[in-house]
């Protein structure tokens, strides 16, 4: 694995960056490809390419980030409808850079994102088997 990313020189302080927030576990930051106006990046100092890499501690401290995030935007920005967290695990999730990150994006009436999945409506049986086998695997960790 290649440790490097520019979130990793975000952090160091070699790279620029629009800061909104930094304690000793995480920095926050706007997103240079914004989905909407005011979209800020959550990411932990510590760096882990994927959320199984990452201590629950620190998963759970980016959320506590991100909220206080959410409330600033709403804050701010008078047209601040909603706020989403999005989170993408894995290249077929959409990550694109390998260091965990929380996107805090701030929804406005008409802003044009969106999820643009369909939902499916499975049989109560197939959640039933689907909730017992991540259950056995939960106890298995």
């Amino acid at each position: 694995m290649n440790p490097y990313t520019i979130f990793a020189e975000i952090i160091a302080g070699n790279a620029e960056s629009s800061l909104v927030y930094e304690d000793e576990v995480a920095v926050a930051f706007m997103d240079i490809r914004p989905f909407t106006r005011g979209h800020v990046l959550v990411v932990p100092r510590q760096q882990a390419r994927s959320l199984s890499e990452l201590d629950p501690e620190t998963g759970g401290h980016l959320f506590v980030v991100g909220q206080k995030i959410a409330a600033a935007l709403r804050a701010t920005d008078p047209r601040c409808a909603g706020v989403n967290f999005f989170l993408a695990d894995g290249e077929v999730a959409g990550q694109e850079i390998f260091h965990v990150h929380l996107h805090v994006i701030p929804r406005t009436t008409g802003d044009g994102f969106g999820l643009r999945a369909r939902p499916t409506s499975p049989q109560r049986e197939e959640l039933d088997a689907k909730a017992a086998e991540l259950a056995g695997a939960l106890t298995q960790s």
